[in-house]
């Protein structure tokens, strides 16, 4: 048995490396916390699950679902962006489903991507942005995501030759894995670039409702002209509590959706629709509540962790969005990862090396406020006294 050779090209997923080292640690005995994968650890909200529960003995549920989506959930996601983001889509061409957004991205490249071509992927960045174009025999094209430049990239810094030949442009605010939000202008900047090249601009929306002191994220289909030129995936995983579910949807260029779908029709046959309905009771205002929970949660935990760094001298900043902090490796050691290394070979803490993410990730790391705040509070507890 020989596999592909396109599976050389990318190096083991991130996240299934954690995993198999937190394993392979508390097969050894040791008391493990891992700090590494952002996966929310409270249940998804009594009214979702209750929805899915009703949806899922409905006979109507149990047969094929169309790749386009029920009628009733592109109608709550268009009415959800208008009451939300103050766009309007209409629901008919410019929403459909997707199983998550790792999915979507993934098959974005297949659908637009040929050999020779390139997709511009912000540096550090969900590694989907990279390992997507490579597996569709096209080539990542890095966007620096600089603390400078308050990590969003310098579109003028693109070469020519890199800029000809590119067709997609992944990038995702409140960003994962810095946590950075979007500076003033910057979506702006992106349309003109786009209509001026022709590029595919794809906002990866996964954080817009984990967002803490007052900030409400946009959307990037809010800003003029951005239909014309991207589309947006939106997914319910982080900010409902829902990542096993596989729940996304990708709204916006209605051309550009047609051609998802294109591909999608000859790869899987659509969404679950019990989770299409349970996805509709979602993005109810009767959710409103259960989010404003869990982002007060989120943003005691973050205050917890920041005072904690800080205490041992990290120079941090308290994000506004996401899950995670993204933070400067202490003096003293050679890269992101030796620190990570360290901090699980002497605390039992897994954190996540910045260069994971991307080059231009090397000299931070990551730590997910996605644990129990007893064992979060224990896990900052034993990094502050490996430090001191």
């Amino acid at each position: 048995m020989k596999p592909s050779k396109r599976l050389d090209l990318i190096p083991p997923y991130l996240f299934a490396e954690l995993e198999r080292k937190v394993a392979a640690k508390r097969a050894a005995g040791v008391d493990v916390i891992s700090l590494g994968i952002g996966d929310p650890d409270r249940p998804t909200p009594a009214l979702i699950v209750e929805a899915m529960q009703e949806a899922v003995s409905e006979r109507e549920t149990h047969q094929y679902p169309s790749n386009r989506g029920r009628p009733d959930f592109r109608a709550a996601v268009s009415d959800f962006y208008a009451r939300r983001f103050d766009v309007e889509l209409d629901p008919a061409t410019e929403v459909m489903p997707a199983i998550g957004a790792k999915e979507c991205i993934f098959n974005l490249n297949l659908a637009f991507l040929d050999p020779g071509d390139a997709a511009l992927s912000a540096d550090p960045g969900y590694p989907v942005y990279t390992g997507g174009p490579l597996l569709a025999g096209a080539d990542p094209v890095l966007m620096p995501l600089l603390r400078e430049h308050d990590f969003t990239p310098d579109l003028m810094a693109i070469s020519d030759k890199d800029r000809d030949r590119a067709k997609l442009m992944f990038f995702n605010y409140p960003n994962n894995p810095t946590g950075a939000v979007v500076r003033p202008g910057f979506f702006e900047d992106v349309v003109d670039y786009c209509r001026a090249t022709n590029i595919l601009a794809v906002h990866d929306n996964a954080y817009s409702e984990t967002t803490y002191d007052g900030y409400r994220a946009p959307s990037f289909l809010a800003t003029p002209g951005a239909k014309e030129v991207g589309v947006e995936v939106f997914s319910w995983s982080k900010g409902y509590n829902m990542t096993g579910w596989r729940c996304a949807a990708i709204v916006g260029n209605a051309a550009a959706i047609d051609a998802y779908w294109k591909l999608k029709t000859n790869i899987d046959s659509g969404l679950f629709e019990a989770i299409q309905l349970a996805g509709i009771a979602a993005l109810s205002p009767d959710a409103d509540g259960d989010v404003k929970e869990m982002n007060a949660l989120y943003a005691r935990r973050r205050d917890l962790v920041v005072d904690a760094l800080r205490a041992i001298g990290v120079d941090v900043k308290p994000p506004k969005g996401t899950i995670y902090i993204w933070a400067p490796v202490p003096a003293g050691f050679d890269s992101a990862a030796a620190y990570c290394e360290h901090v699980l070979e002497e605390a039992g803490v897994v954190i996540s090396p910045g260069g994971a993410y991307g080059p231009n990730g090397e000299g931070f790391f990551r730590i997910s406020l996605t644990t129990p705040d007893d064992r979060l509070l224990e896990a900052v507890q034993r990094l502050g006294r490996l430090a001191g």
